[in-house]
C-alpha cells in the first residue's frame, strides 16, 4: 500500500514553501521589518494563512486553525533565526526536542539561555585578558601594577548583536545554527574578545608606621586598562561577516527587539523642540533636572549610528537621575557618548536594559531592581528622594518601549520626568497605569530601578 500525502502534509509542504519566499525577504533585512509591523505580505500571520488557504480543501475548518496556529513560528524562525536555537528544525541540538511552537515564555527562556551563554564566554575573555597582562607585565622590569576593569560590574553582553551576526554568518544553513555552535564560535576566538591599553607612572613608596625602618622610596607602577572590542570588530574579525551580511545582522538584531524585546526597541518618532533651557521640577521629593531628547541641543546628535532624538531615551533617563541626584550635571550628550563606548547601544534598537544600573554605578549612586508587583517599594523609594527608572511598553507614553523616570508621589499619583514629553512630564500618573504597562521581560534587575 503506498504512502499518500496526508492534508496536513501538503498544508505543511504549502506552508514551508511560503515560509521561504519569506526566507527570501531575510535577505533583505529592512522588508522583514516591515513584515513584522504587517506592512509587507500580510505580514507573518498572512503569509502562514495564504499557505493554509491553499490546502483548504483537505483540511476542515477546525484542522485550519489548528494549522495556523501550529505553522506561525516557521515563519517566525525564518524572520528570527535566532529563535533556530530551540530547535524547531532539530538542528545540530536533540532531534527528538519540541518544537519553540508560539510559546513566547519558552522563546524568551532561550534568548535568556543565550545571553548566559555569551556572558560566561565574556567572563571568560576578562580572566584570559587578564592572563595577558600578567604575562606583559613579566616583561617590563616595573616594579608592581593595576589593573582598571570598567566591566567588573557589568560585563557588555550586546546579546541581540552577537545573535544577529552569528545567525548572518550561518547565512540560510540553519540547521546548524545552534547554541552550542555559537558558543565553540566565540569560545575559538576568547583570546579576542578583549585587549588592553598601558601606561605607566613612578610612585612613592610611604614609610611604614610599624616599623622604624625607613623604607620610603619611589616604584615603577603599570596601569592596565581593559579595552572591550566592541560590536564591529566582532563582526570584521570573529564573524568574518561582509558588508551586506553586517547590514543583514543589524536587521536581525533590530527585528529580534521588536519580536522579542518587549521594550528592547525603544525608537521614536517626535519633532525636534526648541531648546528648554534649565528645566527643573520642584515638586517631589528631590529638585530634578530635566533633560528632554528632542531638544535641538541634543535630538541630531549621535547616539552611536543613531541620533539621541530617535533613540536616546536610556542614556536622557540616566542624564536626569545623574543630574539630579549627584550635582553633576550630565547631558544626554555625554550620558550617550558614555554609553556607546561602555557597550550599553543596541543599533537601531535604543539602549541595552543594563546602561540603568552600570550608569549609575558608574556615577557612584546605589542601584536595585524592583518589579511591578513591588508598588509599595516604589512609592517608599520616591518618597524618600530616590529616583526611579521605569522601562515602559505600548501605552500612554510609548508605541514600543520607552525609559521614563519616576520622579516622586502627589495626592497617591506619580510624578514622571518623561524624555520624550514635557506635557507628560508635568501631570501626574495612577500608579495603576505604570505598573500594567512596564515591561514584563525586562533584563538587568528591571522594569524598575530604584536609584539613590
Amino acid at each position: 500500500m503506498k504512502n499518500e500525502k496526508s492534508g496536513l502534509d501538503e498544508a505543511v509542504s504549502v506552508s514551508s514553501n511560503a515560509a521561504h519566499v519569506i526566507s527570501g525577504m531575510v535577505k533583505t533585512g529592512k522588508a522583514v521589518s516591515g513584515a513584522a509591523k504587517g506592512a509587507a505580505v500580510g505580514g507573518p500571520y498572512g503569509a502562514v494563512a495564504g499557505a493554509v488557504w491553499g490546502a483548504r480543501k483537505h483540511i476542515g475548518t477546525i484542522a485550519i486553525v489548528v494549522i495556523v496556529i501550529l505553522l506561525l513560528p516557521v515563519l517566525f524562525i525564518l524572520m528570527l533565526p535566532s529563535i533556530i536555537f530551540g530547535s524547531l528544525f532539530g538542528g545540530s541540538a536533540d532531534p527528538n526536542t519540541e518544537p519553540i511552537m508560539n510559546n513566547n515564555a519558552a522563546i524568551i527562556e532561550n534568548t535568556n539561555e543565550i545571553a548566559f551563554a555569551i556572558n560566561q564566554i565574556l567572563g571568560e575573555g576578562i580572566d584570559d585578558v587578564e592572563q595577558r597582562i600578567a604575562d606583559d607585565f613579566s616583561q617590563t622590569g616595573g616594579d608592581n601594577y593595576e589593573i582598571v576593569n570598567p566591566y567588573a560590574d557589568d560585563l557588555v553582553s550586546n546579546t541581540n548583536a552577537f545573535i544577529g551576526q552569528y545567525c548572518a554568518a550561518k547565512g540560510e544553513d540553519w540547521e546548524n545554527i545552534s547554541l552550542a555552535d555559537l558558543e565553540q564560535t566565540l569560545r575559538a576566538e576568547v583570546g579576542d574578545l578583549y585587549t588592553f591599553s598601558r601606561t605607566s607612572e613612578t610612585r612613592t613608596i610611604p614609610d611604614d608606621p610599624e616599623t622604624e625602618a625607613d623604607e620610603s622610596g619611589t616604584e615603577i607602577w603599570y596601569i592596565y586598562t581593559i579595552v572591550y572590542q566592541g560590536e564591529a570588530h566582532f563582526a570584521d574579525e570573529i564573524f568574518h561577516l561582509t558588508d551586506e551580511q553586517k547590514e543583514l545582522a543589524e536587521d536581525y538584531a533590530q527585528n529580534l527587539s521588536l519580536f522579542l524585546g518587549d521594550g528592547m526597541f525603544q525608537s521614536a518618532s517626535g519633532t525636534v523642540i526648541p531648546s528648554l533651557g534649565s528645566v527643573r521640577f520642584t515638586d517631589g521629593a528631590v529638585e530634578v533636572v530635566y533633560f528632554n531628547q528632542y531638544d535641538e541641543r541634543y535630538a541630531n546628535e549621535p547616539y552611536g549610528t543613531d541620533n539621541i532624538g530617535g533613540y536616546g531615551c536610556g542614556p536622557t533617563s540616566m542624564s536626569i537621575v545623574v543630574s539630579s541626584l549627584t550635582g553633576d550635571i550630565v547631558d544626554p550628550i555625554e550620558m550617550a557618548e558614555w554609553s556607546y563606548k561602555n557597550g550599553y547601544w543596541c543599533s537601531k534598537s535604543g539602549s541595552y536594559h543594563a546602561l540603568i544600573p552600570a550608569a549609575a554605578k558608574a556615577w557612584g549612586l546605589p542601584v536595585e531592581g524592583c518589579t511591578a508587583s513591588e508598588p509599595q517599594r516604589i512609592v517608599d523609594a520616591l518618597g524618600e528622594g530616590k529616583l526611579v527608572v521605569a522601562l515602559m511598553t505600548k501605552g500612554h507614553f510609548t508605541s514600543s518601549g520607552h525609559f521614563i523616570v519616576l520622579r516622586g508621589v502627589e495626592n497617591e499619583q506619580i510624578l514622571v520626568a518623561d524624555p520624550a514629553s514635557t506635557s507628560r512630564s508635568q501631570k501626574a500618573w495612577d500608579l495603576s497605569i505604570i505598573l500594567n504597562e512596564a515591561s514584563k521581560n525586562a533584563a538587568a534587575g528591571g522594569p524598575f530601578w530604584i536609584i539613590g
